[in-house]
């Protein structure tokens, strides 16, 4: 479980490396458009924990309530390649009380190329009801400690695949 400590700093970045199987191409030899999402989902799941000492099902499990999809934005900029080895970001973009938006984005593995952006916004619910509910105790401590919490009302995927162009062509 996410046990918060104020006086240590977490990352607001996880960052995998990973390498683009044959299996998941298309005949073009391109990551398939729908794949992206297993990279990234999985990418996510395998740093989370190493980075937070928290596994998602724990909270789960505790507060009997799950974060669902309503809303994937996508933006596909270059396309990653069979055998192709790429590095993978996500963040928690932004957070309210029952709301959050995870951003993952894929460079290949010098970070010098976007490759692809992708916004996953998530509503907080009960397992029971599935109904809306806040986010409270290690979730929201989580939340606290991990979030950007950019503001996302004037942002579109669109600019912000140019902001992200520009940082990994600084270097970031």
């Amino acid at each position: 479980m996410f046990e918060y400590n104020p006086d240590k700093h977490y990352p607001s970045e996880t960052e995998s490396r990973v390498v683009i199987r044959f299996q998941d191409c298309d005949p073009l030899r391109h990551l398939n458009n729908a794949k992206y999402f297993d990279y990234f989902f999985n990418a996510r799941e395998d740093q989370v924990p190493k980075l937070y000492g928290l596994e998602i099902i724990d909270l789960i499990k505790t507060y009997k309530a799950a974060w669902v999809v309503y809303n994937h934005n996508i933006s596909y900029v270059k396309p990653a390649m069979v055998g192709e080895w790429v590095r993978i970001m996500s963040r928690i973009l932004w957070h309210n009380h029952n709301t959050i938006v995870v951003e993952y984005y894929m460079t290949d593995d010098s970070k010098t190329q976007l490759k692809t952006v992708l916004w996953s916004t998530m509503r907080y619910v009960t397992l029971a009801e599935g109904k809306s509910t806040d986010h409270t105790g290690a979730v929201k401590d989580f939340l606290k400690a991990t979030s950007g919490n950019l503001d996302v009302s004037n942002l579109n995927i669109k600019d912000r695949v140019k902001e992200l162009k520009e940082l990994i062509e600084k270097g970031m």
